[in-house]
């Protein structure tokens, strides 16, 4: 079996852990379980961490369940938050649950006949207690001077907010969890960020009250920025996993323009790259920065990873058309995509079916020239492009032949300068 342990300790990975895991991983396959709130109906980078978590287990001989908490995202977990979320409705979290087990299917083996990861659901087993069952039986297991001591609980206990009694029983749901997976799937280890070592320890303790188990815990630092801010937030929100959320060449594109100081972590991180590629692609990093290898190398593996191999074609090639390779075969969703925050101005149907349209004034109304005699200089200098062709002469007229999709011509002026021409009907 391979050392997982040595791996995990030099990438970084490993924040707490119970007792010394490395021999014990060493001993033979173990069975292992990290749990995923379903609050959206897709994953995000933050989630990367867990599932590639999950990945690097099954890939070193172990069996990892991934654990959708349908059960517990009805009351949402208290650790890290300074106050209480939002409650989703049952129908949310039941198109939440389903959607993340598709997605999980993409990065594990998920043939549990042929001795392939579990993806479970704690409300398969949470359902079957009322209220009164739930108390008698798991409620008695947990000391409440033991849950008040959690840091979870004491950073909400002290501040504005407090902490409602729905998120404070949200530790026995979680403590369950653990208990219930070993006396099904002999389940031992659970792993989660490092603000999940007071969710862990109460499942271990749980563990040993009601079945004498001998359970186990690791924690891994949370994915964050050199700043402190969480990586995967932009500002127009969540970098997410799904292609319909963040397209492949939005997701490639947050990669390549990751700082230089985060770079390195994200690559060991979240990649399966050897350590001495990363340390190689450090010493670019240090030695020729401007050439971006490490986040364009890391780019592209994600999105491999996230994407496949048509989701990185895809993003590569709307990169280069950003830096100036000729459009084709694409259509409206895609370019606007790739040019979401470049102007654009709207011409009739008509009017370009008519060849009324002459490019100087496409240049001028698009914003990309102050003048006709700025444009006319322009594309006598050669820096007059549609859809990236150079534009030869300034009589030249657009027509619905160029149409770079089925509503929308790319004007650029020089290197990078871009705006659309947008048909109505």
């Amino acid at each position: 079996m391979n050392d997982l342990y040595a791996d995990f300790t030099a990438r970084g990975l490993i924040h707490q852990t119970t007792d010394e895991l490395g021999p014990w991983l060493m001993e033979k396959p173990r069975t292992m379980y990290i749990g995923f709130d379903p609050t959206a109906d897709s994953m995000h980078v933050g989630h990367l961490m867990q599932v590639m978590t999950l990945r690097r287990f099954q890939q070193a001989g172990h069996r990892p369940i991934a654990l959708v908490g349908g059960a517990t995202g009805m009351i949402g977990d208290p650790s890290g938050k300074s106050q209480e979320r939002n409650l989703l409705t049952v129908e949310q979290l039941h198109a939440n649950t389903e959607a993340l087990k598709q997605q999980m299917q993409s990065f594990i083996d998920f043939d549990e006949a042929a001795g392939g990861a579990v993806l479970a659901n704690n409300l398969d087993w949470m359902q079957k207690f009322s209220f009164l069952e739930f108390l008698r039986d798991i409620g008695k297991n947990f000391p409440v001077n033991v849950m008040l001591g959690k840091d979870s609980v004491k950073s909400r206990l002290e501040g504005e907010s407090g902490l409602s009694y729905t998120e404070f029983s949200y530790m026995l749901l979680q403590a369950y969890d653990f208990a219930h997976l070993h006396q099904q799937y002999d389940c031992e280890l659970q792993v989660g960020g490092s603000d999940q070592w007071g969710n862990i320890t109460a499942g271990i303790d749980l563990g040993r009250r009601m079945h004498g188990a001998s359970l186990y815990g690791m924690t891994c630092p949370l994915l964050t920025k050199s700043d402190g801010t969480k990586m995967g937030k932009t500002e127009s929100g969540a970098i997410w996993l799904a292609p319909e959320r963040t397209s492949p060449y939005k997701f490639y594109q947050y990669w390549i323009n990751v700082a230089d100081d985060d770079a390195g972590k994200c690559l060991r991180f979240l990649t399966e790259l050897p350590l001495d590629e990363i340390d190689a692609l450090d010493e670019s990093r240090e030695n020729e920065p401007h050439l971006r290898t490490s986040q364009k190398r890391l780019a592209e593996v994600l999105t491999l990873i996230v994407h496949r191999q048509e989701g990185l074609d895809a993003a590569r090639k709307a990169t280069e058309i950003f830096f100036g390779s000729e459009i084709q075969e694409l259509n409206d969703a895609q370019l606007l995509d790739i040019f979401a925050d470049v102007p654009s101005v709207e011409v009739s149907r008509d009017a370009l079916a008519g060849g009324q349209i002459n490019i100087i004034d496409a240049l001028v109304d698009s914003g990309l020239c102050n003048s006709r005699g700025d444009a006319r200089r322009a594309i006598e200098q050669g820096g007059g492009y549609v859809n990236n062709r150079r534009i030869e002469s300034i009589d030249t007229n657009l027509t619905m032949e160029d149409l770079a999709s089925e509503t929308v011509i790319v004007l650029r002026r020089g290197k990078k300068k871009y705006a659309l021409i947008r048909l109505t009907s």
